[in-house]
């Protein structure tokens, strides 16, 4: 009975395993091909095709094609490693400085290994309203971690006369996709330097005089 129960344990696994990987494929594929032929050109049938999968568990596993935009949406997020930036963003002895320069390194990840998808998703939103929304809803995320972050410190962290919203914004505007796409494909920029030039102009524009002398630390204690 025990080695009947435990075949049917790791066949329990087997499919788990199995049903990752099915994910894995599938995303891969449609990311080759979003990116190369276009949203409106690519059909669930020619992911399926590129995946080696049939068309139904396209709609099994994902629903429909937005579906499966949504889900390439969250796998930039893990292909950037998030837990790493929320470890370090958590770490005790963080200092505004380098609780930037975590974030900048969390930004540099993500378009250097997702920025196509990021781009698939902006552009593709223009006609497709539940795409707009993804990209929407990936911007959102970002600026809610920035507050989260910029509101932990004391006050007299940010310079004079900047209030949080208004420093989400300045990180917004300086640690874009174009900004980084600019630097790397037309200037020649390494992505190495794209984040050291990040980190110290956040730290210029954002910290206070007194803050950055002194490497006052932050307390951030949620994300």
């Amino acid at each position: 009975m025990s080695a009947e129960v435990g075949r049917r344990r790791y066949d329990s696994l087997r499919r788990a395993a199995q049903a990752l990987d099915t994910r894995a494929e599938i995303a891969q594929a449609a990311r080759r091909l979003f990116v190369a032929r276009g949203w409106a050109a690519t059909t669930v049938r020619d992911v399926a095709r590129e995946a080696g999968v049939s068309v139904p568990t396209i709609y099994s596993v994902y629903g429909n094609k937005a579906g499966l935009t949504r889900a390439l949406a969250d796998a930039a997020d893990l292909s950037a490693d998030l837990p790493q930036q929320v470890t370090q963003l958590e770490a005790a002895a963080a200092s505004p400085e380098r609780q930037l320069a975590a974030m900048a390194a969390y930004d540099r990840r993500l378009y250097e290994r997702a920025g196509d998808v990021i781009t698939l998703l902006r552009e593709a939103g223009r006609t497709e309203p539940e795409l707009a929304a993804v990209y929407r809803d990936g911007r959102r995320r970002a600026d809610e971690t920035r507050v989260a972050v910029f509101s932990s410190w004391p006050a007299g962290t940010l310079r004079p006369g900047l209030d949080v919203q208004h420093a989400v914004d300045i990180y917004a505007g300086l640690c874009g996709i174009d900004v980084y796409t600019t630097f790397t494909a037309e200037r020649d920029w390494s992505p190495d330097r794209v984040e050291q030039w990040w980190s110290e102009t956040l730290v210029r524009e954002l910290l206070s005089c007194e803050c950055h002398r002194s490497g006052r630390p932050g307390r951030l204690t949620q994300i």
